[in-house]
């Protein structure tokens, strides 16, 4: 199963987020470890992953930075403070939904809410 777009829709930033958890990186870096770190199924087009680099970097959860290698210039990124809290609390909360949904999913009866 290929992922879309649309499909991440909610997901994406927190994704992009946890790409750079490890150290900066450069755009189309990010877009091919979000594609090799989920087997190939967030290949995304450079089009979905820039304007929402570019968003992150105006909510100040990552920062961009300027280089020149091999004789082109490219945009890294990295985490802000910021982003590596919003990413704990996102990983949290994550991993609550995920606990939630596996049980919703596994055959019942279900546990019930104390």
């Amino acid at each position: 199963m290929r992922a879309d777009a649309q499909a991440l829709k909610g997901h994406l930033d927190v994704l992009l987020l946890a790409t750079l958890s490890d150290g900066p990186q450069h755009g189309y870096a990010i877009k091919e470890a979000l594609r090799d770190g989920s087997g190939g199924r967030f290949d995304l087009p450079t089009g979905t992953v820039y304007p929402a680099l570019h968003r992150l970097e105006r909510a100040g959860l990552i920062a961009g930075s300027w280089s020149v290698v091999d004789g082109r210039r490219r945009r890294s990124y990295q985490l802000t403070d910021d982003g590596h809290k919003k990413l704990a609390g996102d990983r949290a909360n994550w991993r609550e939904f995920a606990t939630a949904v596996t049980t919703l999913l596994e055959p019942g009866p279900w546990p019930t809410a104390t």
